[in-house]
């Protein structure tokens, strides 16, 4: 049009109301930002594909009692060596279909204290060990049975269980 009438581009921009920036930007048919890294940094294995962390992360949820976010798998994986950061993991993860956002608690408004230091750093196994019970519904006994287990923070192995309907000062100690 501004050929055959002999208007100038900025005229007619300016008659219809348009702003000149949106006339020039050429519209882009993909995601925003930058592409995603293909490779993740381990201190020992060197560059490791995306496929590697994804195995990385089953293999640490393939633990018993091991039920972890995004946050939590990020230590873990940092201290086995990888250099990983919390917003990447997220997204592989999501991309895996390994984050369990339905599943998520809602703790706006609760008034419950949760533990602030959570993440043990260890360099060895045996260096701290943590206790853990588990009460468990047993429907034919028609009470609660009680889960102890004491836990390598550093292997994260299981290494002795109690299960009974009750536990003793003795039996923990």
């Amino acid at each position: 049009m501004h050929a055959k009438h002999k208007i100038s581009k900025t005229k007619l921009i300016d008659m219809v109301g348009m702003v000149h920036s949106s006339y020039y930007r050429k519209p882009t048919n993909g995601k925003k930002g930058n592409r995603p890294s293909k490779f993740t940094y381990h201190s020992k294995k060197g560059p490791i594909s995306q496929d590697g962390v994804i195995e990385s992360v089953k293999s640490i949820l393939k633990h018993p009692f091991i039920d972890c976010g995004y946050r939590l798998m990020t230590s873990y994986l940092k201290r086995d060596g990888y250099t990983i950061n919390h917003k990447k993991l997220y997204r592989i993860m999501k991309e895996a279909n390994l984050l369990k956002l339905e599943d998520r608690i809602d703790r706006s408004g609760s008034g419950r204290k949760f533990v602030k230091f959570r993440k043990v750093n260890t360099s060895r196994p045996f260096e701290c060990l943590e206790m853990d019970i588990k009460m468990v519904w047993i429907p034919n006994a028609g009470k609660n049975a009680y889960l102890l287990s004491v836990i390598d923070v550093h292997t994260r192995k299981i290494l002795i269980d109690l299960f009974s309907f009750s536990i003793k000062q003795k039996q923990v100690i």
